[in-house]
């Protein structure tokens, strides 16, 4: 248990990792904003121009993320947690990947 604990966050900390601010920057540049939360949680709230598949969904719907290979795709959810594991998931897949740090609520809407 221990090992895949120090291997994830080995993982976690090759992805990039972003403020809300930074994360509106890079999208002005063209990086894409991926919600992995709950539909019920996106229904309460999500963000401007974000894609949105859920965390359970993403290994059986990455070919929707394919168009977007050659952008960074930028991951949230409610806390930061849930978009670790997905942006775990799609670098394995050969994406550019980052995290919104601290997850929806560093956006500072």
């Amino acid at each position: 248990m221990a090992v895949f604990y120090i291997r994830k966050q080995l993982l976690a900390r090759s992805l990039n990792q972003y403020s809300g601010t930074e994360a509106r920057e890079k999208m002005k540049s063209g990086s894409i904003l991926l919600d992995v939360r709950t539909a019920q949680e996106r229904r309460s709230v999500s963000l401007p121009n974000s894609l949105h598949i859920p965390l359970h969904e993403l290994s059986s719907r990455m070919k929707e993320l394919e168009k977007h290979k050659g952008k960074e795709i930028i991951c949230y959810c409610a806390s930061g947690s849930r978009s670790v594991n997905a942006g775990i998931k799609l670098k394995k897949a050969g994406f550019t990947v980052g995290n919104l740090t601290g997850g929806i609520a560093s956006w500072n809407y």
